[in-house]
């Protein structure tokens, strides 16, 4: 054989040999994806089948759906209970898995990618380091982003300008109905502009300004704006920073809620709130129909307010959680509260007395008063002076099924023949500014008041607007065209199917592109 041939042959083999690495390479890159969207597609099933608690998959998949939508999901997103969308939480304060805290660069760049994913709907961004130059970063998004209703932006480091922005952007923001600000020191000239939203915006159903530093002007005006407002269904103005003992930010909340008709959950814990102001708020609540949650805890409410609120529970028929927790109650008032729930009240469903400093006496009250009172069936004491027969009371509701163990903060047990009570860590509003070690956050017997009275609460029970499955059901046909699915209807069940027409599939530059935790080797999460 000649040199040429020679080299020709070699050419040839060469050729042949690049050409079958090419094949094998383009068959390894479709096997991958035909195995991505296996998955996706069984974990949706199992998501379907309720054998997935949470949408944990979902929530890890957002960014490779980004870059290469998968038409399995999405069109399972589109027909099933997911529709309403998933949360993000990417929250700073996981103990079980150690996270780097976000950024305002890092929000920008989060920001950017969600900017056309319309199955996010909810935003965890709660105990990371964003400060105004990240609330400019939310400012915008709200303004351009239709599909987003729950943000959580508590515990950051957002001041005063920063609350500006957000504020404005909720102006003309028609979608976002949860809104979460808590611990962000944005003062009192912050609170003004969220004040000011109140009287524009009309989606927002809760907002949260709880611990921060707002003071009497912004809590006035708040007032005055919730008085015409009929959106807002929750909100929390915890902790104000007040130098006044007039108490008239109270009476202006008391004013509020006469003609107010579509408030349910109120949040007044840490306003020095004395009797004077108790009773204010009790001649307004005789003519409210609407609230459901109050909560007066951390306050300086003595027997002689409780007294107040005692002759409102013999009247009113809508409150059904009232917390009291570290107020100075002691046995009178107890004795006040366990009188109006054993022969008049029936819509209670929930009390905390917790740290009340309450002794026995006016502890097995509140226990006779369970017994004739079926309604009733969460109540939280600790923190108080427990003595046998208190022990011996709520060891016996508990033993008698009348009282269930996740329904309290304490559990009996019996040492040196005697029974004493300890504490479980279980109330309605446990977990509210830190999360567990271990377990849920989101644990239902720490956070009762989310199952008795939830009020846009993680997009609970919110429905998806029109819009919103319009653009997911764009984006599903328009990802079946792209990877070369098909729809078909077949049985009498119309149960869909997907039929691949061909094999035409992104490119590997476009699949390489999206970030994966793993080695592109081994593409597996």
């Amino acid at each position: 054989m000649c040199a040429k041939h020679g080299f020709a042959a070699v050419q040839c083999l060469q050729n042949i040999k690049k050409e079958s690495a090419e094949v094998q390479f383009e068959s390894r890159r479709l096997s991958w994806c035909y195995q991505r969207q296996r998955q996706q597609l069984t974990a949706c099933k199992h998501i379907s089948e309720g054998k997935h608690g949470s949408t944990s998959y979902l929530e890890r998949e957002f960014i490779f759906l980004y870059h290469f939508p998968s038409p399995h999901v999405l069109t399972f997103l589109c027909s099933s209970r997911w529709a309403k969308g998933i949360t993000l939480k990417i929250a700073g304060n996981n103990h079980l898995v150690p996270v780097q805290r976000v950024t305002d660069d890092d929000l920008q760049v989060l920001a950017s990618v969600l900017h056309n994913t319309v199955f996010v709907t909810g935003l965890d961004l709660r105990c990371n380091v964003l400060t105004d130059a990240g609330a400019k970063h939310v400012a915008t998004f709200l303004q351009e982003n239709s599909t987003l209703r729950y943000l959580n932006l508590m515990l950051n480091d957002i001041g005063t300008s920063g609350a500006e922005l957000i504020a404005r952007a909720l102006h003309r923001n028609e979608t976002l109905v949860c809104l979460r600000m808590t611990g962000n020191k944005i003062g009192n000239k912050g609170g003004m502009f969220f004040a000011s939203m109140l009287q524009i915006n009309s989606t927002l159903e809760k907002l949260d300004l709880g611990d921060c530093d707002m003071g009497t002007q912004c809590l006035i005006a708040i007032a005055t704006a919730l008085t015409q407002n009929k959106s807002v269904k929750a909100i929390n103005l915890n902790r104000p920073l007040l130098y006044s003992q007039e108490e008239e930010t109270t009476v202006h909340i008391a004013l509020m809620l006469k003609n107010n008709s579509s408030l349910v959950e109120l949040h007044l814990c840490k306003h020095e709130m004395k009797n004077f102001g108790v009773e204010r708020l009790c001649e307004a609540l005789y003519e409210n129909s609407s609230l459901r949650y109050l909560d007066l805890s951390c306050n300086k409410i003595t027997r002689d307010g409780v007294k107040f609120l005692g002759d409102l529970l013999k009247r009113n028929q809508t409150l059904e959680i009232l917390d009291l927790s570290a107020n100075r109650i002691e046995d009178d008032g107890a004795i006040y509260l366990s009188d109006a729930l054993a022969l008049y009240n029936r819509t209670l469903r929930a009390l905390s007395v917790a740290s009340s400093n309450i002794s026995g006496k006016g502890l097995v009250a509140l226990s006779d008063a369970m017994k004739t009172n079926m309604e009733l069936s969460y109540i939280y004491i600790w923190g108080n002076k427990f003595d046998e027969a208190t022990c011996m009371a709520f060891s016996e509701l508990i033993q008698t099924g009348r009282l269930k163990l996740n329904c309290t903060d304490v559990e009996p047990y019996e040492a040196d023949g005697h029974v004493h009570l300890a504490e479980l860590s279980h109330g309605l509003k446990k977990h509210y500014y830190w999360t567990p070690r271990c377990g849920e956050g989101t644990d239902k017997d720490a956070n009762a008041s989310l199952v008795i009275v939830a009020v846009s609460e993680h997009l609970s029970g919110l429905l998806p607007s029109a819009s919103y499955l319009k653009k997911l059901q764009g984006l599903a046909q328009s990802s079946s065209r792209a990877c070369g699915w098909s729809a078909v209807t077949a049985g009498p069940s119309s149960t869909r199917q997907l039929r691949r027409k061909s094999c035409r599939c992104p490119s590997w530059a476009v699949l390489s592109a999206v970030r994966f935790p793993r080695s592109r080797e081994n593409p597996q999460w």
